[in-house]
């Protein structure tokens, strides 16, 4: 499962200090719903237009080895990511928020838009969050995913035992 960074991980606001340092604000729901989904056996990726030290970290942070950064034609780092995986694109889902996620949303076998995406990108996605952006799309991603493949209760259950 890939995701964008800047609109799905974050609400798409950039913050620029006058050292030039860019920061950026997660979700932590998001980032545990991420955590579970990893632990369903399920590869993360990131994949971004910008690139970014804190999009570094926080990959570091949740043990995402994929991480793709300042690529704005994310087509092809989609199908070259995919290549290293050894997936074929209908095995693959990626979440997105603005047009130019609309290539890999069309070629990914779940396009997933979040809430408050583009119109366009809500219209060629295979399913659009209740959630906004930064706001809980990634973990409602995240959920779908281990819904669809029984996982969910399972690892719900670890946490009522």
């Amino acid at each position: 499962m890939i995701f964008d960074v800047d609109g799905v991980l974050t609400d798409g606001r950039l913050f620029l200090g006058d050292d030039g340092q860019e920061y950026k604000a997660f979700n932590s729901r998001d980032g545990h719903g991420m955590r579970m989904l990893q632990a369903s056996g399920v590869t993360l990726a990131l994949l971004t237009g910008r690139r970014s030290q804190v999009v570094a970290r926080r990959a570091a942070d949740l043990g995402i080895e994929h991480v793709i950064q300042g690529r704005r034609d994310k087509l092809p780092a989609f199908e070259d990511l995919l290549t290293t995986l050894g997936l074929p694109p209908a095995a693959a889902a990626f979440v997105g928020d603005d047009l130019v996620d609309l290539p890999v949303i069309r070629r990914a076998g779940l396009g997933i838009a979040v809430a408050d995406a583009a119109a366009e990108v809500r219209t060629h996605a295979h399913w659009v969050t209740a959630r906004a952006g930064g706001q809980g799309a990634a973990r409602e991603a995240c959920e779908l995913v281990m819904r669809a493949q029984g996982q969910y209760e399972r690892l719900v259950a670890t946490y009522l035992a």
